[in-house]
């Protein structure tokens, strides 16, 4: 079982900084304290509407942040366009719904299958990876392997927001679903509503590759400092990663 990565998504670093304009907290300082922290990559999002992350973030984390970037975006022109021109390491499709306040499930990978195939390979020839956010469907991860895109990343959030027996349902779907990945040779991360107490048990298995973590780790930075919220996390997944492994 190999290392789980650790993506930092800095994008309510920038929501704090829009609160007020101007130039403080910077999302692009935040990134490039990532990898000291004890992540492997950092994740931004450019929504349509620019209510967080704006361009000038995306191009300033892809050349000064060191770590890869995983760009998330809608599948429309628009973003496709600043993608290919900006070349991150990642682009993570994501549905996108202007009312939302944030991320609220996955691509409807199945009804949007010829246009999602169009924008993965519109990517991929930019050498782009293309990971799609997904809920944890077989449906979905089929017709995800169906148009090539080598990577799923699988939404934990309605599992975080269950208790009790609901809980354990959300989480036996979310462990088959990264169990169907690797049949289906994908590569599955997973992230969305991930905290200290929720990460253990999907940080335990041996089928995700990722976790992508960050309105959380941000909210935590306030009491503890940004470098101590991500330390935290990665050892708790390095924790259960390492109990998993033991017999």
């Amino acid at each position: 079982m190999g290392k789980l990565r650790l993506g930092i998504n800095v994008d309510h670093v920038a929501t704090v900084r829009n609160a007020r304009g101007g130039d403080h907290p910077c999302p692009v300082r935040a990134a490039s304290l990532v990898a000291e922290a004890g992540g492997d990559g950092v994740t931004a999002h450019l929504r349509e509407d620019r209510r967080h992350i704006r361009d000038r973030d995306i191009e300033r984390i892809k050349d000064e942040c060191g770590l890869p970037l995983n760009f998330e975006m809608a599948a429309t022109e628009e973003m496709v366009a600043i993608a290919r021109r900006v070349r991150p390491h990642a682009c993570c499709l994501v549905p996108e719904r202007r009312e939302e306040r944030t991320t609220e499930h996955g691509l409807d990978v199945v009804r949007a299958e010829s246009l999602l195939k169009t924008v993965t390979e519109r990517l991929a020839d930019a050498g782009i990876r293309v990971s799609l956010f997904v809920d944890p469907d077989p449906r979905q991860l089929e017709a995800a392997a169906r148009l090539g895109a080598p990577v799923v990343e699988l939404h934990t959030g309605t599992y975080c927001e269950k208790t009790g027996t609901a809980r354990e349902t959300e989480l036996a779907r979310i462990r088959a679903a990264a169990e169907r990945c690797v049949e289906l040779g994908l590569e599955c991360h997973a992230g969305h509503g991930l905290d200290y107490a929720t990460v253990g048990p999907i940080a335990a298995m041996p089928a995700i590759a990722e976790l992508n973590i960050g309105h959380f780790l941000i909210g935590e930075a306030i009491f503890v400092g940004f470098a101590a919220s991500i330390g935290r996390m990665r050892a708790a997944m390095d924790d259960a990663r390492a109990g998993a492994s033991t017999p």
